[in-house]
């Protein structure tokens, strides 16, 4: 350890903030994520935002009002004195996690429909193994609502603070290519949504769609331009035991690994570290619900973190982009990959030590965390690792799903780059690497196509969005390789605006899901033009300006979309000749004029 610190140039407090992270993450509460509803006065006058407290265009959304439904009767009056008024409707959620522009209404007069208190309980029935709940319910309140009746939800984030609408509108899923595979709303087997109508009908209609029904491949994936879901019924299994071992492997052959590790065990999912040429796999499978055990997932991304302790993290890396030092962010990607690694991610045997593995306990114990939720204590002391009023965490997101038949080739060219580049992506290892977590073909219009594997790549954003990343030019181009060249599907609810770019030409069903929007909108109150964007039916996502590549907004064709002042060019990808990527070129070489690219 003391040649590294001399080797890096840094002092010993560094390292020991980097250390105690994990400590004291287990010692705080933390302050709840606040009602991304900001108002002047009386519900009206309002801002809305995500919990990360930018969208990717940094734009601020506007509605003059915001409604907060206590029962189905009062989300009915809603959408009928919006729909009277002709006045556009978004849905939002109590804690905003899309990163995307997705509840943003149209212009400042719009109204939001916030779910926050629909969050019952409706009915539970033990022999059916069916529940029914309203549509703002978290994820954490379904699953301990479920395991009270001895049921499950048998696939899941593994983020608690999702709601159920939330997860429908999205496509959110956890990890498994058994059974009807790992997303959310391929459980649902009925809803009810209040759809906009006519006046003879009272302007808002209630519209109950049960399985069978092919409206209901519309709904179960809808990003919020159907209307408002106000309840939601699942097909739920019996509670059932877990047994979890994650594994470390050089990724040598991680791309043949990668295509049939999850037919091999039902929950598996990777954590990859490419800069390390390192692999952490998961082997999780249901076990004899006789099987000794109580284990207990507490992840330690998602527990309540020391605000100081948030700010150092911030700082050391906001120092390391200003001296692009990617050694440095190697010496603390690999700490932080150590320290999850002792850590055993956040698994204990007993909800209190981890002794070893394998960890076995009961499902709904194993399958989700997020404790920075829960809280009373002041938010100087404490808060979730992202939360945008303390200095913390502030990322971007790109995550996409690859055919299986593809996935292969596709980890083999990340593979090139970081041969190419062997220190470019250790800032990955910040935000513990890649995830990658499996997903099946859906049948919901806007879902999964086929079966693949979901990367989700976690990367530093700065609060400049005129300043350029540390090696910006590699992660550009993984993006556009998975986007571009393997046809990958962006997850609705994250990403940059150039993942979206000409997305709804991927679903075969496109058009069944616009006849559907259409029945239930007519008028498009419901719609943005965010939503019109990406559905193919008004403009386009991408927003071309001075700097637009480096926050995702654009593909850049002219130089003048990076930050030629700062050195960053546009040029062709490293190992995708048709990518177009802000790389930082050799100073002694910079160009004088704007370098011209023909765009996609």
């Amino acid at each position: 350890m003391g040649e590294l610190l001399f080797q890096k140039k840094i002092s010993l407090s560094t390292v020991m903030e980097k250390c105690i992270f994990f400590v004291m993450i287990c010692m705080v509460n933390c302050s709840p994520p606040e009602d991304p509803i900001k108002c002047t006065v009386n519900n009206s006058n309002c801002t809305i935002t995500n919990t990360y407290g930018a969208f990717p265009d940094r734009s601020t959304c506007r509605a003059a009002k915001v409604v907060y439904p206590m029962t189905e009767e009062d989300l009915i009056l809603a959408v009928a004195n919006a729909t009277m008024a002709k006045t556009k409707m978004k849905v939002a959620t109590r804690t905003s996690h899309s990163i995307p522009k997705l509840v943003c209404p149209e212009g400042d007069n719009g109204l939001l429909i916030s779910t926050k208190y629909l969050n019952r309980t409706l009915d539970v029935n033990g022999s059916s193994m069916t529940m029914t709940v309203e549509s703002g319910m978290t994820l954490r309140q379904l699953i301990n609502e479920a395991a009270k009746a001895k049921l499950a939800l048998p696939y899941a984030p593994y983020w608690w603070g999702l709601t159920i609408g939330g997860m429908m509108g999205t496509g959110a899923h956890g990890s498994s290519l058994w059974g009807l595979g790992s997303q959310v709303h391929d459980y649902v087997i009925g809803l009810r949504i209040v759809t906009p109508a006519t006046a003879e009908e009272g302007y808002a209609k209630v519209r109950t769609i049960e399985i069978g029904n092919p409206e209901l491949d519309a709904v179960k994936v809808s990003v919020g331009v159907l209307g408002v879901i106000s309840q939601v019924t699942l097909k739920l299994q019996p509670l059932f035991k877990r047994s979890i071992t994650y594994v470390m492997k050089n990724d040598s052959d991680f791309g043949e690994q990668a295509v049939g590790f999850g037919r091999q065990h039902e929950y598996a999912d990777f954590t990859w570290y490419p800069s390390q040429k390192r692999v952490v796999y998961r082997y999780d499978d249901r076990v004899p619900s006789n099987t000794s055990g109580n284990g207990l997932l507490n992840f330690p991304g998602f527990r309540s973190t020391a605000s100081l302790v948030l700010s150092s993290l911030r700082i050391t890396e906001e120092t390391e982009e200003s001296l692009g030092d990617a050694n440095g962010k190697c010496i603390n990607g690999r700490l932080t990959t150590s320290t999850l690694k002792t850590a055993a991610y956040g698994l204990t045997n007993d909800g209190i030590l981890f002794t070893g593995y394998p960890v076995v306990g009961n499902h709904n114990r194993l399958q989700a965390s997020g404790t920075c939720l829960d809280s009373l204590e002041d938010l100087t002391i404490s808060a979730c690792p992202w939360d945008h009023r303390v200095k913390g965490l502030f990322f971007h997101q790109t995550t996409f799903s690859i055919s299986l038949s593809k996935v292969k080739n596709f980890i083999e060219d990340v593979q090139k780059l970081v041969a190419l580049e062997p220190k470019s992506l250790c800032g990955l290892d910040l935000y513990d690497g890649i995830l990658m977590r499996y997903v099946t073909a859906s049948t919901a219009y806007l879902g999964k196509q086929e079966d693949a594997l979901d990367f989700d790549i976690t990367y530093y954003r700065s609060k400049d969005p005129m300043s350029p990343r540390l090696c910006e030019d590699i992660l550009e181009e993984i993006e556009q390789i998975a986007i571009f060249k393997y046809g990958a599907l962006p997850h609705w609810g994250k990403n940059r605006n150039v993942a979206f770019d000409g997305v709804i030409k991927k679903y075969k069903n496109a058009s069944e899901f616009l006849k559907v929007k259409n029945k239930y909108d007519p008028h498009g109150l419901f719609s943005s033009s965010w939503t019109d964007q990406i559905l193919g039916l008004k403009g386009v996502v991408t927003i071309e300006k001075e700097g637009c590549a480096l926050e995702g907004l654009c593909l850049c064709s002219q130089d003048i979309h990076c930050a030629p002042k700062k050195n960053y060019l546009c040029r062709p990808g490293k190992i995708y000749q048709e990518a177009r990527v802000c790389t930082k070129a050799d100073a002694n070489k910079k160009s004088a004029a704007q370098v011209t690219f023909q765009g996609k």
